[in-house]
Formats: structure tokens, C-alpha cells, sequence
């Protein structure tokens, strides 16, 4: 899009134009060069990729131009996340605020396609427990395949509506809500935001994201936070609406610490701190950002479940041990002929959320059971967890890894028969069942890429 000419709506520019004074025309002129393309790197899947810096966010990249994702191996063995450098700044919420130091209950409430989610996997400590929400159920699924692919086991994706977690009074510490907005902040990515955007449509996105804030309030315990999020510049879907919170509620905005070179503005309205990204100040798009804690009393659900998980043979538990990093950590659960594991630590908050919530996906496979053999799934390949010393593992050429990502028949230079991690760049992607002279790719065909190399 660089160089390309777009045609704003003009209530827009009359706003923006009041709002921003004399660099309007700084802002105006940024949106009409080529977006920054970012990734996010996951620290637990060494990768050998590298780019200039973001400054707000230790595992983020710029990249010098735009690769075609789909064509890259280790992006689908999650080793990176391809994201927007601006909505990184999660991360010095984190750091700032101390999340990652101890085991917390935390929501991302709509959390699709994931970038958030992954983000947060990475810097929450070992026993914490994530629930990435999704309303729309074909995001969701797409939802639970990024989480898949980051590793990270502690996950929980579910389906619901805002208001389904009223049911869950006072659990969370942390809420995360990247609201539906108007999308101002992405005119420079995508046209559609464009032709979407209106007066009456930014006055609706407010009053949805009010029923959003109300409807899950009362999940969040006292002194719990709320991170409130959009990718859009208008006061009426960002700070006016966390004044409109907090004159319905107790809390307290809690300011950050931002460095003056990384050209975030931050915004003062009344009762309330919030952070803005403009694309002519920082090489990233449009992006809001508040952290407010929650002071009232808040009534807190008590974990309680009848729920028992189904515990494996002791034979086939034995040999899952051997499989995994860190044994001592999980416990194995059979449902319908597949073996998963739950981190011990958040047992009892597995079994509340299966009881309350319509549940995605939750721990990570390890094997499905066929007879008396395992068979390892997918999800176990891509898990941090995952022990590679226990299996063969076959590193692939770039040709090879296309090949087998398209679960094509892939030709190997000798045969060493069993189940086979497929890695590249020693990454794992998945696994191959080696027989005597041939090889059954076994990744998932839902996955499948379907675009030629080259």
C-alpha cells in the first residue's frame, strides 16, 4: 500500500484533524506509507529470525519486508507470531505490574485470532491459568489452533458470550478485553475499515463495548484488573468509556511508565490514564491502551467440582512420562480414547470451567490410544513440553518441510521405522510414522497449506 492515495471519511479527518492541530498532516502522511510488518517471537522455540527491535516489547521484531507467512516453516510450528508492534505493549503491563511473579486466573475475553493470548502464555508464571475467549465460534477454532501452535499448555479456550462469566464471580485477577471497535487505527492495513466506518457505527461500538465491560464485570475479583484495548483513536470507545466504568463502579486507573523515545502519547480524561499509538509517532498502527484496577468487593465463586478426570492405564502412564519434560508437573485425563495432560496446579479450576463454560479445547493432547498402543498427537509436537529425546526426529529441507506441511509424501534418504518428529531448522512441526520403506505423513489435513511454493 505504500505510495497508494486512501480516501478518508471526512467526519473522520475533521476529528482527527481538531484532535491532533499541527501534526494532522504528519498523521494523514503515515497512512499513506507501507504499514511495518512485526513479529513476536516465542522464547520457548529458539529460532534463528532477526530484526530490528520494538522497543516496548522483548520478543518483538521488525521485519524488513513482508515474507509470504504461509510459505514459512516455523511460522506454523509456532516458533513466531506474526503481530502488530503496538498491541506488544502488553508486555510492559505485565513487567510494570509484576503478573508474571506469581500463579494467576486470567481472561482474555475476546481473544481471536490469538496474538494477545500467545503473548500472554509467554509472560504469565508456569501455574497461572489463561482462559482465551472467543464469541464467534469459527474464531474460536482458529483461536485454539494458535494456541496450539504456541505450545503452551495452560490455555483453556472456550466459546461464550460476555455475560456467560457472570457465573464466575470474583475468579479472574487479570481481564484482558481487546474490545470490537470502529478500527480506526487499521485504515492503513485494511480497506474494509474504511467503507465500515461512520459516526453511528463508532456511537454503536462504544455502547457494545459498555455492554461488554458490564456484562463480564463481575468475574473480575477486588483488586483485579482490567486491561481495556481497541485499535482505534476516538475518545468515545477508549477513555470515555472507562470513565463511563468508572462512575458505574469502584476503581482505580493505574498509570505506566513509558519511555518519552517511544512516542506513545499518554491521555488524561477525568478519572482516567490511557495510552495512544499514532501511526506518525510509532512504527505501528492505531492503538489504545488502560489499565484500571477493580477496588470494590466483589463475591468469589468457590472451586468446587464433581468432575473426575479418567486417569490412563498405569502401563500407558509410565511410558507418557517418558514423553514430557516435566512428568512431576501434569496429570494424564482419558476422554473418548485420547490422552491429555492438565498441570496439576490448576486441576480443580480445569474441572470448573468444564462445568461451566462451553470449552474448546483444554490441556494438551499427548496420544490417542489404539488398542493397547499410543499414538502421540499433534498437539504434543508442538508442545514446549514436549520431550525430544524420546523420539526419532528427521530434519527436513525447506522443500521437504513445504511438502510435508501440504501433507504430501515425503521421501527421506533412510528409513529408522517408528513415530518420527518432522523438524526444520530443529523445530519440530509435527509427526511421520516411519515404516519400511515409506513414510505416513500424519499431519493434521485441517491444517494443510494449500498455496505452491515458489
Amino acid at each position: 500500500m505504500g505510495g497508494t492515495e486512501i480516501k478518508l471519511p471526512e467526519e473522520f479527518l475533521t476529528r482527527m484533524q481538531v484532535d491532533l492541530g499541527e501534526s494532522f498532516a504528519d498523521f494523514t502522511n503515515s497512512l499513506e506509507s507501507a504499514p511495518p510488518t512485526s513479529i513476536r517471537l516465542n522464547p520457548q522455540k529458539k529460532s534463528k529470525l532477526s530484526g530490528k527491535p520494538v522497543p516496548w516489547c522483548s520478543t518483538g521484531l521488525y521485519l524488513e519486508s513482508r515474507p509470504v507467512f504461509t510459505l514459512d516453516p516455523i511460522f506454523h510450528a509456532g516458533a513466531y507470531y506474526v503481530q502488530e508492534a503496538s498491541s506488544m505493549f502488553l508486555e510492559q503491563i505485565f513487567l510494570q505490574l509484576g503478573l508474571g511473579s506469581q500463579p494467576l486466573h486470567m481472561l482474555d475475553l475476546s481473544a481471536a485470532p490469538g496474538g494477545k493470548s500467545t503473548h500472554i502464555a509467554s509472560l504469565m508464571h508456569k501455574d497461572s491459568l489463561l482462559v482465551a475467549n472467543e464469541v464467534i465460534r469459527s474464531r474460536a477454532s482458529i483461536l485454539a489452533e494458535n494456541i496450539i501452535k504456541w505450545g503452551i499448555g495452560n490455555v483453556v479456550v472456550t466459546n461464550n458470550d460476555p455475560e456467560d462469566f457472570n457465573r464466575l464471580r470474583g475468579f479472574f485477577d487479570v481481564m484482558v478485553v481487546d474490545a470490537p471497535c470502529s478500527g480506526e487505527g487499521l485504515f492503513r492495513k485494511d480497506p474494509d475499515a474504511i467503507t465500515e466506518w461512520s459516526v453511528d457505527n463508532v456511537q454503536l461500538c462504544a455502547k457494545r463495548q459498555r455492554r461488554i465491560l458490564n456484562d463480564s464485570w463481575s468475574c473480575l475479583k477486588t483488586n483485579g484488573l482490567l486491561v481495556y484495548c481497541t485499535c482505534t483513536y476516538n475518545s468515545f470507545e477508549n477513555e470515555e468509556n472507562i470513565q463511563w466504568l468508572s462512575e458505574q463502579h469502584e476503581v482505580e486507573s493505574i498509570p505506566l511508565h513509558v519511555d518519552a523515545d517511544w512516542g506513545i502519547e499518554k491521555v488524561v480524561f477525568k478519572n482516567i490514564i490511557g495510552y495512544r499509538f499514532f501511526p506518525h509517532r510509532v512504527k505501528g498502527e492505531g492503538f489504545f491502551i488502560s489499565v484500571i484496577k477493580k477496588t470494590e468487593r466483589q463475591e468469589e465463586i468457590r472451586l468446587k467440582s464433581k468432575r473426575k478426570f479418567t486417569q490412563p492405564p498405569q502401563r500407558m502412564a509410565e511410558e507418557l512420562k517418558q514423553w514430557i519434560r516435566h512428568p512431576e508437573n501434569f496429570v494424564f485425563s482419558t476422554h473418548h480414547e485420547v490422552i491429555s495432560m492438565i498441570n496439576k496446579n490448576i486441576l480443580e479450576e480445569h474441572s470448573l470451567l468444564l462445568d461451566t463454560l462451553h470449552v474448546v479445547s483444554i490441556g494438551t493432547k499427548l496420544a490417542s490410544v489404539k488398542g493397547q498402543k499410543l499414538i502421540p498427537e499433534h498437539e504434543l509436537a508442538l508442545s514446549v513440553e514436549l520431550n525430544p529425546q524420546n523420539f526419532s526426529s528427521q530434519e527436513l529441507s525447506f522443500e521437504q518441510a513445504i511438502q510435508y506441511l501440504r501433507k504430501e509424501t515425503v521421501v527421506l534418504p533412510e528409513y529408522k521405522k517408528g513415530y518420527t518428529l518432522a523438524t526444520y531448522q530443529s523445530i519440530p512441526l509435527g509427526w511421520m510414522h516411519v515404516l519400511d520403506n515409506r513414510v505416513n505423513n500424519l499431519y493434521p489435513k485441517a491444517l494443510r497449506i494449500r498455496m505452491k511454493a515458489g
